[in-house]
């Protein structure tokens, strides 16, 4: 159906000097409308693929992808508990840990965190997170240094820096219930934990034993940090673990607390897809109008054409190729300027922010500060694609009312 010869013609068709100045202007603007619904689709996904790689690096990284905790005590048999959960082999590792919250006091500055006792050596087996501590931070988590890795977040909101020392007010451990006043602890700052996100606002590192000792725990722990095979799958694999343990917990999972952010990505991934059958969708139909003038426009040439003996499938196909190729233009030069934008968006959209001293993202609400980006080219196939299959559709009518016309009628009339 398609052959050379209609290529040719409709190439001829685009380019030659329209009768018709319309025309000429509704092809163009259908063409900068399948260009500017590309590029933007291309950069609204590589956004959302750019959320998803850092919700991966950034969050999954370094918070547990599942926790085994203790319901009403502290876990007392945490080894047992450790090597049954580590024996499932969808678990990578465990590690134990401690979690009390604390006020955060330097000056006039106070700050609410969740202190977290870790084992520095058993920890980097569950997370990243020793990536994140700038400085030697990391090596001084060990018990009895009353050291502390605080979120960035919170050593701005304190304005302490590292070594400096801090005040901490832990609450005092009663059987009884009674109202005690809580403990006062000395911790000197030994490093800053940099994830650029809302962790840096509410998390705070301290070496396990010190932990411990600030509960009077002894050598329990709070629960046990996995590490999982696969994170997205998180809640049936922390179900398996809990039907082969014998202690009484908590099966706790990452989608829990940060759930919603790997669903709003995903929803918004979807929108974006709908939005751009519908953004591509419309600027097609400009193809239709386009072509249903261009019949008209070349109404002449066309009866010529039948007289010279052509088929309605040449007449078919020229028009067909007339359409196509303002889509195959619009689709290439969208996905050149979409491809361009989304490789810098994050600076195009970190120089915005200084310009108007406005940021698009807050590390203390959102878990990143800035707008990340990440271009697959499988979906800028997928958008062009998209562009080039709905511009096809889109001439398919007004070929073929060009097949209709007849030469008679169209000639006596000129």
């Amino acid at each position: 159906m398609i052959e050379p010869l209609a290529l040719f013609i409709g190439r001829r068709f685009s380019k030659a000097k329209s009768r018709n100045k319309l025309v000429s202007f509704i092809s163009v603007s259908s063409m900068i409308g399948i260009s500017v619904g590309v590029m933007v689709i291309i950069v609204g996904l590589s956004a959302m693929n750019g959320f998803e790689r850092e919700l991966n690096n950034r969050v999954l990284a370094v918070i547990p992808h599942a926790q085994l905790e203790g319901v009403n005590t502290p876990v007392k048999e945490w080894e047992t508990m450790q090597k049954t959960a580590v024996a499932n082999p969808r678990v990578v590792a465990g590690a134990p840990y401690v979690t009390l919250t604390a006020l955060l006091e330097k000056g006039a500055n106070l700050k609410p965190v969740q202190l977290r006792g870790i084992d520095a050596l058993q920890e980097v087996n569950v997370s990243n997170i020793k990536d994140y501590v700038v400085g030697d931070g990391w090596s001084s988590l060990v018990g009895g240094n009353h050291a502390v890795v605080l979120g960035k977040g919170i050593a701005d909101g304190l304005g302490v820096e590292v070594g400096d020392w801090i005040t901490a007010l832990v609450p005092s451990p009663d059987p009884d219930l009674k109202l005690r006043a809580p403990k006062r602890i000395r911790l000197q700052v030994s490093g800053i934990l940099s994830l650029a996100g809302q962790v840096d606002h509410g998390l705070a590192l301290i070496p396990i034993q010190d932990a411990q000792a600030y509960l009077g725990i002894g050598d329990m722990v709070s629960g046990v940090a996995l590490k999982l095979t696969d994170p997205l799958d998180a809640r049936s694999i922390v179900r398996e673990v809990g039907r082969t343990l014998t202690a009484y917990v908590y099966l706790k999972n990452w989608t829990q607390e940060y759930g919603f952010l790997y669903r709003d990505i995903q929803m918004v991934r979807v929108i974006m897809y709908l939005v751009m059958v519908l953004v591509i969708g419309v600027a097609c139909f400009n193809i239709v109008s386009t072509l249903m003038m261009a019949v008209k426009d070349r109404a002449a040439d066309v009866a010529v054409l039948r007289t010279m003996g052509a088929k309605d499938g040449l007449i078919r196909s020229i028009f067909i190729w007339h359409g196509l190729l303002s889509g195959l233009l619009g689709s290439v030069m969208g996905s050149m300027a979409g491809c361009l934008i989304a490789l810098n968006l994050t600076t195009i959209v970190g120089g915005i922010e200084r310009l108007t001293g406005q940021d698009f993202l807050s590390g203390d609400i959102y878990f990143v500060d800035f707008l990340p980006t990440e271009l697959h080219y499988s979906d800028v196939f997928m958008v062009s694609a998209t562009a080039v299959v709905l511009s096809l559709l889109a001439t398919w009518y007004p070929a073929q009312r060009a097949c209709k016309l007849q030469p008679a009628t169209v000639l006596s009339a000129r």
